[in-house]
C-alpha cells in the first residue's frame, strides 16, 4: 500500500499540493502555539505573575483550540478533493479485490507521506512565528520581559503527532464512501453524483445547527467583564454552524442557487440559464465550492465584526488592559483564520473547476465556443461567490449578535461596513479569477481528445 501511495502521489503531484499547504499550516500553527505553551511552562512563577491580562498558556490554548478544529475543517476538505482526483483508481482497486482496509490503508499513507514532508518547513516557520509573536506579546506587556521560547523539540513533535491526528482522522472521513460501497458501485460512483442529501447527513446538519445555537446562547450569556470567553464561545460557535453548513451544503446550495439563479438567467439568458442548470444539477459540487466561501467570510466576518464591537464597548466604557488585549488577540486570530480559509478557497475552486475537463470538452463537441464557456463560468463562479458570501453572512450574524449582548447587553453590534465589504470583495477576487484561470486551462486542447483521454 506504501508504495501504491507513493505512486499515486508522483502521478498526481498537484492533486496533493492543498493538502500539503493546509496540513505544513496545522504543523505551523501548532508550533507556534506549542512553543508559546512551553514559554510559560518554563518561566519563573514571578515573571508569570508580573503581568496583566491572559497568560501566555491561555493565549496558546484558546488560539491552539479553534487552529486545531479548522485545520481539521481544512483538511478533511483539502483530503477529500485529493480523493476525488483519484476516484476512479481508487475504485478499480476495489474492483480487483482490494478490501476497504486497504482503500483506507492506502488513503492513510498518503496522508503520513505528506505530513512528514511539510513538517520540517512547519517546524521552522512555526518556531519563528513564535519568536515573533512572543517580542510582540512583551512589547505589548502581554509577556514579561525575561521570558523565552526554549530550546525544546517538544513543541514540535507534539505539533507533528497531532497534525498527524488531524490527518488520519480527516482520511477516515473523507475515505469513508469510496471505501464502504461495493466495487461495482465505486467504479459507477465515480463519474456520477447522488441526487439527494443522505438522512443520516441531515441528521448530523441538525445537531451541529443544535450545537452551535447552545455555544451561542453561552457567549450571549457571558458577563460582561468575561469576554474572553464571550469571544471563543462566539468563535467556537459560528465554526459549529459552519460545519452544519458543510453538512447540509447541498441542500441549501440548492435553494439559494434557485433563488439567485432568476436574475442571473435574465441578465444572460444563454450562459446564465446553463450555469444556473449546472449549479442546481451538481448541488454537491455546488455544495463543496461554496462551503470554503462561506467558511472565509464567516470567520472572518465574526472576528472583524467581534473586534469592531469589543474596540466599540471599550471605548465607550471604563478600559481595561483586558479589553485592549482582547481587541489585539483578534486581530491576530483573524489573519490566521483568514490563511486557512484562503488555502482552503483557492484549493477547492480550483480542484472542482479542473475537474470538469471532460465536461467542458463535451460541450465544445456540441458547438459551444470557448468565450462561451468562459461566460457560462463567469456566471457560476458569480453564483457561487453570492451564495458562499450569504451563507457566511448569516453565521457571521448570528455569532457577533451573541457576542454583542455578552458585551453590550444588546444583540446589535458594531458593524464596520467598510471591512465587510472588503471581506465580500476578497471572496470574490479569490473566487471569480481563480475559477476562470482554472476553467482557460482546463478548456485547452483538442476537445475529442479530452473526452477520450484521462483528466490529467
Amino acid at each position: 500500500m506504501i508504495s501504491l501511495a507513493l505512486g499515486q502521489m508522483r502521478r498526481r503531484p498537484a492533486a496533493f499540493v492543498g493538502l500539503a499547504v493546509a496540513l505544513f499550516l496545522a504543523v505551523a500553527t501548532l508550533t507556534l502555539f506549542g512553543s508559546l505553551f512551553a514559554a510559560d511552562a518554563t518561566a519563573p512563577a514571578a515573571a508569570r505573575k508580573s503581568t496583566a491580562g491572559p497568560s501566555l498558556m491561555a493565549i496558546a490554548g484558546a488560539f491552539g483550540e479553534i487552529a486545531v478544529l479548522v485545520a481539521f475543517f481544512v483538511v478533511v476538505n483539502a483530503l477529500g478533493f485529493a480523493l476525488r482526483q483519484q476516484h476512479r483508481e481508487l475504485a478499480l482497486l476495489r474492483t480487483i479485490a482490494a478490501t476497504p482496509r486497504q482503500a483506507r490503508r492506502l488513503v492513510h499513507g498518503q496522508v503520513v507521506v505528506t505530513t512528514l514532508l511539510v513538517a520540517a518547513p512547519g517546524w521552522i516557520v512555526g518556531a519563528a512565528a513564535a519568536q515573533g509573536s512572543l517580542a510582540e506579546l512583551q512589547r505589548r506587556g502581554m509577556a514579561a520581559p525575561g521570558v523565552r521560547v526554549p530550546a525544546t523539540p517538544i513543541p514540535m513533535l507534539v505539533a507533528l503527532a497531532v497534525a498527524l491526528a488531524v490527518g488520519l482522522a480527516a482520511s477516515t472521513v473523507a475515505a469513508r464512501r469510496i471505501s464502504r460501497i461495493t466495487p461495482a458501485a465505486a467504479l459507477t460512483a465515480s463519474s456520477t453524483e447522488q441526487g439527494r442529501t443522505g438522512a443520516l447527513r441531515l441528521l448530523a446538519a441538525v445537531g451541529a445547527l443544535v450545537g452551535g445555537g447552545l455555544l451561542l446562547r453561552l457567549a450571549a450569556t457571558r458577563p460582561a467583564e468575561q469576554v474572553d470567553k464571550a469571544g471563543q464561545a462566539a468563535l467556537l460557535g459560528s465554526l459549529v454552524l459552519l460545519v452544519a453548513v458543510a453538512l447540509a451544503g447541498p441542500l441549501a446550495a440548492r435553494v439559494l442557487a434557485a433563488a439567485l439563479g432568476t436574475p442571473v438567467r435574465a441578465l444572460a439568458p444563454g450562459a446564465g440559464w446553463l450555469a444556473d442548470a449546472n449549479l442546481r444539477g451538481y448541488a454537491r459540487r455546488l455544495s463543496s465550492a461554496v462551503v470554503p466561501v462561506a467558511l472565509l467570510v464567516g470567520l472572518s466576518g465574526t472576528m472583524l465584526i467581534m473586534t469592531s464591537t469589543a474596540e466599540h464597548a471599550a471605548g465607550t466604557a471604563a478600559t481595561s488592559v483586558t479589553s485592549a488585549t482582547d481587541v489585539w488577540l483578534r486581530q491576530a486570530e483573524l489573519a490566521l483564520l483568514v490563511c486557512f480559509a484562503a488555502v482552503s478557497t483557492v484549493n477547492t475552486l480550483v480542484a472542482v473547476t479542473a475537474d470538469r475537463r471532460r465536461e467542458f470538452a463535451l460541450l465544445r463537441l456540441v458547438g459551444a465556443t470557448r468565450s462561451q464557456l468562459l461566460r457560462m463560468l463567469t456566471a457560476e463562479a458569480v453564483l457561487t461567490t453570492a451564495v458562499g458570501v450569504l451563507l457566511g453572512a448569516a453565521v457571521a450574524g448570528a455569532a457577533s449578535a451573541a457576542f454583542s449582548t455578552a458585551v453590550t447587553g444588546a444583540p446589535l453590534p458594531s458593524l464596520p461596513v467598510a471591512g465587510c465589504w472588503w471581506i465580500a470583495a476578497g471572496a470574490t477576487v479569490l473566487t471569480v479569477p481563480g475559477i476562470l484561470a482554472t476553467g482557460l486551462r482546463a478548456v485547452r486542447g483538442p476537445a475529442a481528445e479530452l473526452v477520450g483521454g484521462s483528466r490529467d
